[in-house]
């Protein structure tokens, strides 16, 4: 390992707290000049149902200037609104919000003003920006505290695998959306992951592939509040047909992924202790990339390099990484503090996200003044 720290910008600062969240979403438009972000006036405990967080976007160009978008009661500290840029539009951008009793999306136009509200969340979205395909947030936030949204309880709470729900597939343009797939189909796949007694069954992490013809996504398993579950990783057409079984975990939960490109993807799998790239064919068969801690994971433009961050480690510090993929080279390009507080439903991960050019990354991180945005400039690495 080369230990090449580089300077960290921070672009949001105190006394409120900013990120964005997750690390496989858009969070720079596509000329790299706007940067998503989230403000909220509070930390240190999870949200209510009447919180709202604002949602702006940093102007680089310009002193990473605070530009007021809109607000939300929809989120939570590790995924916050799925907010990002809506593929394939310049000018859009789409997070997901609360109406009384129900989860919904706003389509924004940045440069109009223009709102359109989607009667459905959504929670990935595919290459061309025209569809969505979506969990049930309300049982996502029973099972995994800290990744669905507070205000809504789930109205099958005592079934184990509920029929009625399941993955829906949005269409951005009619705002219309169906069951593509349930949680009782997807459980019913195998035996011993059928309905027992005290097992409840959810979905989530769904991600289109990069030409859009699939979507990937986790079925899980387990008594729900955060505590041990079972993980399965599947994928699917985006109408719900040839479900495909890309790997079980081998008995153990697998953890965080992104496409590698249409018919591969890259997971960490816990027993393996390592992220490995499983082809997109039902075979279940992994090939090892790295030997390496849980992390998140992406590609940098070129598949040549991978960029991913550890959870705490030495100390409580968390490492940011870069990973040349031709001769398996990593260099740790920073360490971050993480306080103690910041733990559990509450952590702040880095979550690194890149620039359209593949030469920036962004990171979330609480090391000073609290939560808040960091960059850093990779070129001197990628161009040695």
């Amino acid at each position: 390992m080369i230990t090449n720290h580089l300077p960290a910008e921070r672009l949001t600062n105190g006394p409120d707290y900013h990120w964005f969240g997750y690390y496989d979403k858009l969070a720079f438009d596509p000329t790299g000049r706007y940067l998503l972000a989230m403000e909220v006036s509070f930390e240190g405990r999870m949200p209510a149902p009447d919180d709202h967080v604002k949602l702006g976007m940093l102007d680089l160009a310009e002193r990473n200037r605070w530009i007021d978008l809109a607000t939300t009661s929809a989120w939570c500290w590790q995924q916050g609104c799925m907010l990002q840029w809506l593929p394939g539009r310049e000018n859009q951008i789409i997070w997901n919000d609360r109406e009384e009793d129900a989860y919904v999306s706003r389509i924004l136009d940045v440069g109009t003003g223009g709102v359109r509200t989607i009667p459905h969340p959504i929670y990935s979205v595919s290459p061309d920006g025209t569809t969505a395909v979506t969990a049930d947030f309300r049982r996502i936030d029973e099972m995994r505290p800290g990744y669905g949204y507070a205000g809504l309880p789930d109205p099958r709470t005592h079934q184990s695998v509920p029929e009625d729900s399941g993955i829906w597939r949005v269409d951005l343009q009619t705002g219309s959306a169906e069951l593509i797939m349930s949680i009782a189909q997807i459980a019913a796949t195998t035996e011993e992951h059928a309905e027992a007694e005290g097992v409840k069954h959810y979905f989530n992490h769904l991600l289109f592939s990069p030409d859009g013809q699939r979507f990937v996504f986790l079925n899980r398993c387990g008594a729900g509040g955060g505590k041990r579950w079972d993980t399965r990783m599947f994928s699917s057409r985006p109408d719900g047909s040839d479900i495909r079984l890309v790997t079980d975990g081998r008995g153990q939960p697998v953890s965080h992924f992104i496409w590698r490109d249409p018919d591969s993807i890259n997971v960490w799998v816990a027993c393996m202790r390592g992220f490995y790239v499983f082809a997109d064919d039902g075979s279940g068969q992994g090939q090892l990339v790295l030997e390496a801690p849980d992390g998140h994971q992406s590609y940098l433009p070129g598949n040549e390099w991978m960029l991913y961050d550890c959870y705490p480690q030495d100390e409580g510090v968390r490492r940011l990484l870069l990973c040349r993929l031709t001769d398996r080279q990593i260099f740790e390009i920073g360490r971050f503090p993480s306080p103690p507080e910041y733990s559990g439903p509450l952590r702040c991960d880095l979550h690194p996200r890149f620039s359209p050019d593949g030469r920036k990354v962004v990171i979330d991180s609480a090391h000073d003044q609290g939560r808040q945005l960091y960059m850093l400039d990779i070129s001197e690495i990628l161009d040695a």
